[in-house]
């Protein structure tokens, strides 16, 4: 949506709101004209009823019509007065042969209540004025002759199928009386078969109609499978080949048969309701004939019948969608115009503003909120100015402030570097590296890493007559202030082998710790400030083969590659608060015997998995696994093993490590 900017978002807000609006619209478009198809439907039902009603009534009532009115002709009732009568026979069937030409099917029968002679002639046999056969009252197939003899009804149908030729046929049964006399029975016949078949066949898509005799059994549908065998009495009547047979819902017979009833009450009316049938909900129509009792009834399906005529619907349509885009155009254009070019020119003073352009042009020459914002605009931007321009004047002044503080910095930066390069320089001079070269050569091994530049471990060896001393110092601090804590700390060692000698490390280090204290009598009124060292002495006495060992918390270690072995050293360091009391030991100094001093920085630096120090254990194992290698070997090792375990962790403290062997 951001990308979309926003012409996009009014033009996509205007889309969506019109088609939101279409989509409602279509909505009550579409149930209304679900309604209108509902009572179109409804009315179209009642045309195509009314229609297969005439259909079949029309030539049903046209041959009722003729065959009634020769029954009621003078001429027709003197002759069955006295049918032995010639001269009024020929009468008659002259008079009948002309009523003939017209007959549908040239048919006509008359039969005399007296003598029971059955007259007959059509067209398919010869004319006969003489009786075909005659009637017996006891004779089952005569049967209809005097009931409509004896019936009050005007007339009475006969209908008949042949349930070989399917063909239905309409019998007219009209009493003729003498008065109150009924003295015979004349009719026609007319065959309804080419009409049904016009009927049905000419179901349109979604209509289907039949004809119920009024039973409501079905006479005549396009399924003849329907169709009850003998529609004039109980012969062939099931409910499967009834009207309510062909109902989804057993639910809707009672409304079906609500329905026959006032069809049946109101002659010429047409009745509607909707049912469900062949699994849709369908409109039935259902109309009566009254001179046959039959009914017509036509299923409509909505859904499938072309009801309206959806091609007029086409033009209003398009002429919707083109009101609808000329709509949408027209907003379009007028939101453009009045709103988002206005913004646009106001965004791009904006963004001139922004790059420091406070003189670009903003839309005021209107009298809407869109000028109203663009002069508030207009004020923001000279007061943006000023304070830019304050701003600016106020950061080069800081800018020049700070670029000469910095310059001062880097000046003083230079030289406490510088100091500090110098100092390193100084206490490598005090290291005795080049006296352990020539004097041991490979019978030594030093480690020595300060934590900075300069440190505050340093290592010790003095050669005399018959013997050499070894030591390492740990004096308190790092950096600078142990740089310059080793300086004392070698004045002083110097000092007390001048005064003591070498052979006696104990002596060296108590005579060591009365000079420390005098250098720092001046200040013990400070006890926060650490002046303390940790020492550890060994002598080597050539002459008698021994090593004499004394320390201040830096104990000895020797190993021949089998064990370790540690004298300990006293508790109390050099310049402690406390005096501290110093013995030596002594041990032999054997062949294959590599003695080892450390500073506290080798045992205590983190490192492994868990971050803990290297500690005695891991250090003791290192050496022992170590001590036989030549010691140059030995020194690389120790080296490796103590950045192997490091890792990434910094360095905590200064390590000096200081290893010597004599075979």
């Amino acid at each position: 949506m951001a990308a979309l900017g926003l012409r996009g978002k009014s033009l996509l807000a205007l889309l969506l709101t019109c088609l939101l609006a279409l989509g409602m619209a279509g909505l009550v478009g579409w149930q209304a004209l679900k309604g209108v198809q509902n009572r179109y439907g409804e009315a179209y039902g009642r045309n195509v009823a009314q229609l297969n009603r005439e259909k079949i009534a029309a030539p049903v009532s046209r041959e009722l019509a003729l065959a009634m009115r020769l029954a009621d002709s003078e001429i027709t009732r003197q002759w069955l007065l006295d049918e032995n009568d010639a001269a009024k026979r020929a009468l008659f069937f002259r008079e009948a042969a002309g009523y003939q030409k017209v007959f549908a099917e040239g048919t006509y029968f008359v039969v005399g209540a007296e003598h029971l002679g059955y007259y007959f002639n059509d067209s398919s046999k010869p004319f006969s004025d003489q009786p075909r056969y005659l009637l017996n009252n006891g004779d089952a197939k005569d049967d209809w002759f005097f009931r409509s003899l004896n019936d009050p009804a005007p007339y009475k149908l006969n209908v008949d199928r042949n349930l070989e030729s399917r063909d239905l046929k309409v019998w007219f049964n009209i009493p003729v009386s003498d008065g109150d006399r009924r003295i015979g029975v004349l009719g026609s016949g007319i065959s309804l078969s080419s009409f049904l078949d016009d009927f049905v066949t000419a179901n349109t898509a979604g209509v289907l109609s039949m004809v119920l005799d009024g039973q409501a059994s079905i006479l005549v549908h396009p399924d003849e499978s329907l169709v009850a065998e003998n529609a004039d009495g109980a012969t062939g009547r099931s409910v499967a080949t009834s009207i309510y047979g062909q109902l989804d819902n057993i639910d809707d017979s009672a409304a079906v048969r609500g329905a026959l009833a006032d069809a049946k009450s109101k002659p010429g009316s047409v009745e509607t309701l909707w049912v469900s049938m062949d699994g849709r909900t369908q409109l039935l129509a259902l109309a009566w004939i009254p001179e046959l009792d039959w009914y017509v009834a036509s299923a409509i399906d909505l859904g499938v019948a072309q009801v309206i005529e959806l091609d007029s619907l086409v033009p209003a349509l398009i002429a919707f969608v083109i009101i609808m885009l000329l709509l949408i155009g027209g907003v379009a254009w007028l939101v453009e115009k009045r709103v988002l070019k206005p913004l646009r020119l106001l965004r791009h003073s904006a963004q001139a503003m922004a790059a420091g352009q406070y003189d670009a042009p903003l839309p005021v020459d209107r009298d809407d909120e869109i000028g109203e914002l663009s002069a508030a605009f207009g004020v923001m931007a000279q007061k943006v100015r000023s304070h830019t321009s304050e701003l600016e004047s106020r950061v080069r002044e800081r800018t020049r402030a700070l670029e000469q503080a910095n310059r001062e910095m880097a000046a003083a930066h230079k030289k406490i570097d510088d100091s500090i390069d110098y100092a390193s320089l100084i206490q490598h001079a005090i290291l005795p590296k080049r006296q352990l070269v020539t004097a041991l050569g490979e019978r030594h091994a030093v480690l020595w890493r300060p934590r900075d530049v300069v440190g505050g471990d340093f290592y010790v060896y003095r050669a005399g007559d018959g013997g050499c001393l070894f030591g390492v110092v740990d004096c308190a601090g790092h950096g600078v202030p142990g740089a310059l804590m080793t300086m004392l700390a070698h004045a002083a060692i110097d000092q007390a082998i001048a005064d003591v000698g070498l052979a006696d490390p104990a002596v060296v280090l108590a005579r060591t710790d009365r000079i420390v204290r005098s250098m720092l009598r001046d200040d013990v009124e400070q006890p926060a400030l650490a002046t303390n060292m940790d020492v550890g002495l060994a002598y080597v006495d050539f002459q008698t083969r021994e090593v004499t060992f004394s320390g201040a918390k830096i104990a000895l270690y020797y190993s021949d590659g089998e064990t370790l072995e540690e004298l300990p050293a006293a508790r109390r360091a050099i310049g402690d608060k406390r005096v501290g009391e110093y013995t030596n030991a002594r041990i032999a100094l054997q062949s294959g015997r590599t003695f080892y001093l450390t500073t506290d920085g080798f045992l205590d630096q983190a490192g492994g998995e868990l971050g803990y120090g290297f500690g005695n254990s891991r250090f003791a194992e290192m050496i022992r696994r170590h001590a036989r290698l030549p010691l140059a070997e030995q020194g690389a090792a120790f080296s490796a093993t103590l950045a192997e375990y490091q890792g990434d962790y910094p360095q905590r403290d200064d390590i000096t490590m200081l290893c010597f062997r004599f075979d």
